[in-house]
């Protein structure tokens, strides 16, 4: 059975990007529509990922459109899953966002990393 895990991890798409909790994403998706398949994209905030480093993983996006919460779960190794995306890295606490979909408005806001305000810039002055 090792021989099976060591295969599928050789298969592994290196084309995506670290994704963690609380980042935004742009998910480009393949959609079938009777015959045809159209590109679609989805953007939202990532609420989980389960399993990233493996071949059966999956990360769950959420956007608000018109009031309504829409939730997508994707995974890793998915041949729709065209490219994402990191459009803006989120600070959190925690590993499962799931308290997100009972807030509204600005309270449903997460802080960006790395966006640390520093105070006034000091000028250095040389004792010459």
């Amino acid at each position: 059975m090792p021989e099976l895990a060591d295969l599928l991890q050789l298969q592994r798409r290196a084309d995506l990007p670290a994704i963690r909790p609380g980042d935004t994403v742009r998910v480009h998706v393949r959609v079938v529509e009777g015959n045809r398949e159209r590109p679609q994209m989805f953007e939202g905030a990532v609420l989980e990922v389960k399993k990233p480093n493996m071949y059966d993983g999956s990360f769950r996006v959420r956007r608000v459109t018109h009031g309504v919460g829409v939730e997508r779960t994707f995974m890793f190794q998915s041949p729709r899953v065209e490219k994402v995306e990191v459009t803006r890295r989120g600070l959190v606490r925690r590993a499962k966002l799931y308290y997100l979909r009972g807030l509204t408005g600005k309270a449903a806001r997460i802080k960006e990393r790395g966006s640390r305000r520093s105070g006034p810039q000091r000028e250095v002055r040389s004792s010459a």
